[in-house]
């Protein structure tokens, strides 16, 4: 699937001096509060982080409420997906006129029916929605069904992606990937190995979250500041 990539980055998050004998788990809750939701200076949704810190030292910023500031080094997974990318979402509604789509677990799409190639047909077979090929008879698409599609517009302030069925590489994943052309990236190779954030008790000395991000696709450089998990 388009629309990952992987993103080297320098934080600075700030912390209370109350959380001076805590700071890992402060860390990692302020990091983890950014997950999943649309960030404007990376242009997308951070879906997991692997950090390092570059010091030891903090410095301690001067005011009516002191905090001290980490600096850290990350690399962070990122759903940016972009005007004619590809990406792939499980089917969760279907009618005549439109398809529902969810992505990733958290972002919407929709494919409404004039985005649809006219090769499939919308029918009702054993009282279930589905749209059917006219051309391959086993090219079906249904609730449940796993769906290749390409981006036409989206809205990033709710995560809202306008897809569409027109390209032939388009359509249900399991038809595409016995009959079609399959390319898996790199990148997904990578997010399959993911492995989410364990609680904060299991993580290990170094404040390190147990994830893997190697990809070998060239990875963006990006800097930023994060105040108690918020931007500054």
């Amino acid at each position: 699937m388009e629309g990952l990539t992987v993103a080297d980055a320098n934080l600075t998050v700030y912390v209370h001096p109350s959380n001076a004998n805590k700071v890992k788990d402060a860390l990692l809750r302020q990091l983890s509060s950014l997950l999943f939701k649309y960030d404007e200076n990376f242009d997308g949704v951070i879906l997991a982080y692997e950090i390092k810190f570059e010091s030891k030292d903090a410095k301690i910023l001067p005011g009516l409420h002191p905090l001290f500031g980490v600096k850290l080094k990350a690399n962070l997974l990122l759903f940016q997906p972009k005007v004619n990318e590809l990406l792939e979402g499980k089917v969760v509604k279907l009618g005549k006129e439109c398809i529902h789509v969810i992505i990733l677990g958290f972002s919407s799409a929709t494919i409404m029916s004039e985005d649809i190639r006219e090769e499939f047909k919308f029918r009702i077979k054993h009282g279930v929605e589905v749209f059917a090929s006219s051309a391959h008879k086993r090219h079906v698409i249904k609730t449940g069904s796993f769906i290749r599609f390409l981006v036409k517009s989206l809205d990033v302030d709710i995560l809202h992606v306008n897809g569409s069925l027109i390209p032939s590489n388009t359509g249900c994943i399991h038809w595409l990937s016995r009959y079609g052309t399959e390319d898996i990236s790199e990148t997904d190779r990578s997010c399959r190995s993911l492995k989410r954030p364990k609680p904060i008790e299991e993580q290990d000395s170094q404040a390190m979250v147990d994830l893997s991000l190697n990809s070998n696709h060239h990875h963006k450089s990006h800097k930023r500041t994060v105040t108690n998990g918020m931007k500054s």
